[in-house]
């Protein structure tokens, strides 16, 4: 399978000086080399660590109208609806989609990619003649990215293939590969997250490559999903991430300071800045995305994009369940209700119901937009890393510690929300959930979080039950095929080892 036959040719990248940009940016090596010729100096081995990262961009890959990787997972949540007429983005909101859902074939294949990828460069880096240091450091962040691509699909797909070396496309045994529990994989994703923490990498890193602050924001995630299901591991992962989690969080606002304005969130200056941990880069004109456009109302004449897809709308029960004051629920905080028209010579104001601001480029899609949007897509910041505290925390003692209050109200004080104290165990567990939802909306956490928890959050109850048999406000059943992805029907095709699928599916 192609998904396993790994070529230079598909990370040749350039990194361009931060004078420049702090964006990778895709270039083709036209030279063709192979990879017994390619690495030969650390020049090269930079060149090809900088294009794992470039198979993170799955998440936007395009698919058909309003299809994107990271709206497939949001409506599966059911938490928004869609306009965007796709019946593939209907699929998923009614539970009934198919082993050919395009959304997650990206996922499998562009992340399998760069696994492929990681895997040569963790092989062939050590080999080169080159400062000790560096080479360190390229390994570091190959293994956090194998790392992330594998946290990723075995949260999506469960037991997959666990691949740690090159793929010999010669070998048909290799290229057909049988699935690893994922007991396996998360022995591999601590194992190479601990070697990235090792690997020299600087602190905090603001041009788009990994950090010690990623990696060990990661790890911190990776043990909190470890502790709940399907591995049940319990007390003692709950405090392996409260205290992985606390390595970053004690640096207060000295790594990764809390944004005071919301739309920091989603402008340009701002990215790989304050807050921001780990991103997908875009930059405009060299690749772009479609994120801005996935969330502006269906033909809403807002923007001066031809196409307003409306893929992606939330609910207004999520919309009214945050509190009273909540500034991520004003206008234009994480949502907003109006904008002008600039599509009409008349002008005037557009009203609709509410739509995610929180991915609203300006630049890009305003009066005076540009129309390349380039918003870079979020993949951790720092309000998770403050929630996965103060819930490993609170489970790993019994109840909510000062450091766990500490940690929520962080999160709570940015929102004009007042601290809380004094609650139980299972009241602090709750707070917490509800601030992972209100906190990291439509960023690709609450399917996650609902695999590992088994529970829904009951917007009209405000409340949080049992996810299997829960009714959601889409008026879909949650069942348990839907707590694992089908492994995608082309793979199972290619690759009989793949089979049986996952259970329903």
């Amino acid at each position: 399978m192609k998904t396993y036959i790994i070529s230079v040719l598909t990370a040749a990248t350039l990194l361009t000086t931060s004078s420049c940009s702090k964006n990778f940016l895709d270039e083709n090596n036209k030279s063709n080399p192979t990879q017994d010729s390619y690495f030969q100096n650390a020049t090269q081995a930079e060149t090809f660590v900088n294009g794992i990262y470039s198979n993170l961009r799955a998440v936007d890959e395009s698919n058909g109208y309003g299809e994107r990787p990271w709206v497939t997972l949001e409506l599966l949540v059911g938490h928004a609806s869609t306009n965007s007429q796709s019946n593939f983005n209907l699929g998923v909101i009614n539970h009934t989609t198919g082993t050919e859902n395009p959304g997650l074939y990206s996922f499998w294949e562009k992340y399998y990619e760069g696994i492929g990828n990681a895997n040569v460069a963790i092989e062939r880096i050590p080999t080169i003649d080159m400062a000790e240091a560096q080479k360190a450091n390229l390994l570091g962040q190959a293994h956090f990215l194998r790392a992330y691509y594998y946290f990723f699909l075995t949260r999506l797909f469960g037991d997959i293939p666990l691949l740690t070396k090159p793929v010999d496309p010669t070998n048909n045994d290799e290229l057909r590969p049988t699935r690893s529990s994922q007991e396996a994989i998360y022995e591999l994703i601590v194992s190479d997250l601990t070697t990235a923490e090792s690997a020299g990498l600087p602190n905090v890193d603001r041009t788009g490559r990994a950090s010690l602050g990623a990696v060990k924001s990661l790890l911190a995630n990776v043990y909190l999903t470890m502790a709940g299901y399907p591995l049940n591991k319990g007390a003692e992962y709950y405090q392996l991430a409260a205290t992985k989690a606390a390595e970053v969080t004690s640096q207060g606002d000295g790594w990764y300071p809390l944004f005071d304005n919301l739309e920091f969130l989603h402008d340009r200056p701002n990215k790989n800045l304050g807050e921001f941990i780990f991103q997908v880069q875009f930059l405009a004109g060299i690749s772009n995305n479609s994120t801005t456009q996935m969330i502006i109302p269906y033909n809403s004449s807002i923007s001066k994009y031809g196409d307003e897809y409306g893929a992606l709308v939330p609910l207004r029960a999520f919309y009214n369940s945050y509190e009273a004051g909540d500034k991520r629920k004003a206008e234009r905080g994480f949502f907003f209700t109006s904008s002008p028209n600039v599509k009409s010579a008349s002008g005037g104001t557009v009203t609709f119901a509410p739509a995610l601001y929180k991915y609203w480029l300006e630049a890009a899609s305003g009066a005076n937009g540009d129309l390349n949007s380039d918003l870079n897509f979020t993949l951790i910041r720092m309000p998770e890393v403050y929630l996965i505290q103060a819930e490993a925390a609170n489970e790993a003692n019994g109840g909510p510690t000062q450091e766990a209050y500490a940690s929520l109200n962080k999160v709570r004080e940015r929102a004009d929300l007042p601290a809380l104290s004094g609650l139980s165990q299972a009241q602090f567990r709750e707070a917490v959930w509800k601030e992972r939802y209100h906190e990291l909306c439509y960023e690709n956490k609450a399917y996650f979080d609902m695999q590992r928890t088994r529970k829904a959050y009951n917007l009209t109850a405000n409340s949080f039950v049992d996810l299997i048999g829960f009714k959601n406000e889409s008026n879909t059943t949650w069942t348990e095929k839907y707590l694992l992805m089908p492994i995608p029907q082309r793979e199972l095709q290619a690759n009989p080892n793949l089979a049986p699928n996952n259970p329903g599916w």
